[in-house]
């Protein structure tokens, strides 16, 4: 169980990837221009202030030839104090994921638990992550990843543009092999995002009825443990 919250808690830090790409449609003249591509990318970025998804993250592990799928809603917020991210995972059983100021929280109710990351002390695997979107220069993307554009493909039915991302520097290398993106075309949100990790394991991110820029509550970027939660410090 260890192993699998860390790496859920690393697509969390990427799951942010995506989400900083949206916001409205643009108009490109020609659809497989990388440059242009991302140039309309970093525009919808900048309007970017509130997202809420649903949700399915599905984890292969090759070495048991395992699939497992959480599903459930996706909150996130720019605000005055930075970016925060809630994940509440509904089924198969509930947990709750929330970064917010530099730190990471699981909340597993089941055990009345929560597991607390000091992510400010892992700053560069943070900002590997976040710097793919949260209206980050789409410059500083490239620094860090190799860019390119695979082709269009449709997903639920709707047009995206489905890029891939290698890291160029080893310490993120060394947890995520690759990253692809299936970029809805009319509204810029991500509509699928695929992790690849060693060994031959991947994660994979589906969003669904995505809101972009609605008024989201404080309280949808809490906890909202039991107050006799046991904490734990994971770092």
């Amino acid at each position: 169980m260890q192993d699998s919250l860390k790496c859920w808690m690393r697509v969390l830090l990427a799951g942010a990837l995506a989400l900083g790409l949206a916001s409205r449609a643009i108009a490109r003249k020609h659809p497989t221009d990388l440059t242009e591509i991302l140039s309309d990318m970093n525009e919808a970025s900048k309007r970017l202030k509130t997202v809420s998804a649903n949700i399915e993250y599905t984890k292969f592990t090759a070495l048991v030839n395992d699939k497992s799928t959480d599903s459930g809603h996706l909150f996130f917020r720019k605000g005055k104090t930075g970016t925060e991210i809630r994940i509440v995972f509904d089924k198969p059983e509930s947990k709750i994921l929330l970064f917010k100021k530099n730190r990471g929280e699981i909340y597993l109710p089941k055990i009345n638990q929560i597991q607390e990351y000091d992510l400010g002390q892992k700053s560069d695997m943070v900002q590997q992550f976040l710097l793919l979107g949260f209206g980050t220069d789409t410059t500083e993307l490239k620094k860090s990843y190799s860019v390119k554009y695979l082709q269009e493909a449709d997903v639920d039915g709707q047009p995206t543009i489905w890029l891939e991302l290698i890291p160029r520097r080893q310490n993120v290398a060394t947890q995520i092999s690759k990253i692809q993106i299936w970029v809805n075309e009319d509204s810029w949100l991500p509509a699928q995002q695929e992790f690849f990790q060693a060994g031959g394991d991947y994660l994979m991110a589906h969003y669904s009825s995505v809101k972009v820029n609605r008024d989201l509550s404080n309280s949808q970027f809490e906890l909202n443990a039991r107050s006799n939660a046991k904490v734990v410090k994971m770092n």
